[in-house]
């Protein structure tokens, strides 16, 4: 008899224990009605992911224990106790410590059925890398998961588990699974959906079996879930896919037969669309989560706020984004007639509000000049956008890109305030291609593209002072990027970028840029994590340190 799956990847909260759990309620019924057997949520459903350290606080595990308890005899109420429910939580290790030892917390998946917790599974492998840093936070586990479900022996482990060789995968094949379930909580970075298939492909090919991997799916702080939930046979074959960056119940039936059965497959998404899709996701979720129901942001007429301007549009609807000009003496009129454009196309609340007397008061209180002039306009500018959000509540947003966050190409409490910055992970080359897509779906969808072609040709300019543009101090951005990219990604030294071919005083300007703006990088607002390293989380080097390149 075939087993009907349902990979339920949904949109969680950190800290919302009634709110996830009426979710798995809400999902669970879905995938009774569509006559599923098992339903799997992602890795630490009933908590939200990642806890970070709320896992270290007993009274976060008790309460998600009760929520848990509760969510177990709500589906025996409503009539669904012989569905099978596997959820993520947080555990701990005190019902298998000695008495009177210190309990300490578990990534924890468990089956729920006929009211009751049914079984429990502590996540073996603990990331500690990069956006992780779950061996400080939880224990490991140590035993092998094996549900039975209608006559299916079904193997669970939790994502990082499938990750390292060894551990519990490597002993289900002893215990003969017809089905790998893998509950995760993997973050968006671009490229990385192959990279999955691939490795759930090998791990099916190890328990000769089918594996069935959900993932959840939005916004998290500075950190993007991306679902794109999907199963694969024995020998690797997809078999059903999920689409990106939406809930879904992925349906899919095992079969006794040697054929395995095809399910749906989810249209693949090009890497333009990918990144965008993320960065919109990013901001629905960090504004909605955290109580925001408009952004706010300073309209240039420049592709970096067009940009952001355009994805706050596609996240919260165009009429909650307040875009203000905020145009100096050295504003030319194309930009201010571009922002004026742009807030007509994506129907944002648009505000006019100059700046040259604010200025001036500044300049002839204190006499300023240069740079020091520069950075005024730029304050001014923040701090008027942060009396709109102190006023009217929406969030401001920073709309600096990755390549002038590496090189200090902003001014801390100008430009750089702000509670969430949308390209903090996106350099400005990938801007541009960025905001051609965006304007090329738009085409095709037989809309108005959203951005002015005028932002997306002219040079860019911080239009601080009379004729400026960024390459006054800067290299070319296709040239800096690809010094940042071999430099900040890949950790390459000074020896080796001058072995690639690049110019010693370019590699020189690049890596003192980069090196002396540690401390800015430290006060920027989070971003959505889109690459295999952003600042933040994935970086972290020290802002006092007199280690210079040789």
């Amino acid at each position: 008899m075939a087993l009907r799956i349902a990979l339920a990847q949904i949109d969680t909260c950190v800290g919302d224990l009634d709110g996830n759990s009426q979710a798995v309620l809400a999902w669970s019924q879905r995938a009774a009605e569509a006559g599923a057997d098992l339903v799997v949520f992602p890795e630490m459903t009933i908590t939200g992911y990642p806890i970070e350290d709320l896992a270290l606080r007993a009274s976060f595990r008790r309460g998600a224990e009760r929520a848990l308890e509760r969510t177990a005899a709500e589906l025996d109420a409503r009539g669904m106790g012989d569905l099978a429910v596997l959820v993520g939580t947080v555990g701990d290790t005190a019902s298998r410590e000695h008495e009177g030892a210190p309990a300490r917390p578990t990534n924890q998946a468990v089956l729920l059925q006929h009211g009751t917790v049914a079984r429990r599974y502590d996540k073996h492998h603990l990331p500690n890398y990069g956006v992780f840093d779950e061996f400080r936070i939880f224990a490991p586990g140590d035993d092998i998961c094996v549900i039975d479900v209608r006559g299916h022996r079904v193997g669970v482990v939790v994502c990082e588990d499938i990750w390292q060789d060894g551990g519990p995968v490597s002993e289900m094949d002893e215990n003969e699974v017809a089905l790998l379930v893998v509950l995760n909580g993997s973050p968006f970075e671009e490229g990385k959906g192959h990279i999955r298939t691939e490795l759930a492909a090998r791990r099916a090919r190890q328990v000769d079996a089918p594996v069935a991997y959900v993932n959840m799916v939005g916004g998290q702080d500075d950190l993007v879930f991306d679902g794109g939930s999907f199963v694969v046979a024995a020998d690797g074959t997809l078999l059903a896919s999920a689409p990106q960056f939406v809930e879904h119940l992925l349906v899919w039936d095992l079969d006794d037969g040697r054929e395995p059965r095809t399910g749906e497959i989810a249209p693949h998404l090009d890497a333009d669309a990918e990144v965008y899709q993320a960065l919109v996701t990013g901001l629905a979720g960090y504004a909605r989560k955290n109580g925001f129901r408009s952004v706010v942001l300073g309209l240039s007429g420049g592709i970096d706020s067009a940009l952001v301007a355009a994805i706050s549009a596609d996240a919260l609807g165009g009429q909650n984004v307040i875009g203000v000009s905020m145009p100096s003496r050295y504003s030319s009129e194309h930009s201010k007639d571009d922002a004026a454009d742009l807030a007509k196309r994506i129907g944002a609340d648009y505000r006019v509000q100059p700046i040259g007397t604010i200025v001036d008061a500044f300049e002839a209180q204190l006499g300023l000049e240069g740079v020091a002039a520069e950075n005024l306009q730029a304050r001014v500018r923040g701090m008027i956008l942060m009396a709109i959000s102190n006023a009217e509540g929406p969030l401001v947003l920073a709309t600096g890109n990755k390549s002038e966050l590496a090189v200090g190409y902003s001014t801390i409490y100008g430009d750089a305030v702000g509670g969430y910055a949308p390209l903090k992970d996106v350099d400005k080359s990938r801007v541009w291609a960025l905001s051609r897509w965006r304007n090329n779906a738009a085409v095709d969808a037989g809309q108005i593209p959203p951005i002015p072609e005028s932002s997306i040709t002219k040079p860019p300019s911080a239009e601080l002072r009379p004729g400026q543009t960024d390459q006054d101090s800067l290299p070319p951005y296709d040239l800096l990027d690809e010094v940042l990219d071999a430099y900040v990604e890949h950790a390459e030294g000074r020896a080796e970028l001058l072995a690639r071919g690049y110019d010693p005083e370019v590699v020189d300007k690049v890596l003192s840029l980069v090196d002396r703006a540690e401390w800015k990088r430290r006060q920027y607002p989070l971003g959505p994590k889109v690459t295999a390293l952003a600042f933040g989380r994935d970086r972290r080097l020290p802002i006092t340190t007199r280690w210079r390149e040789p």
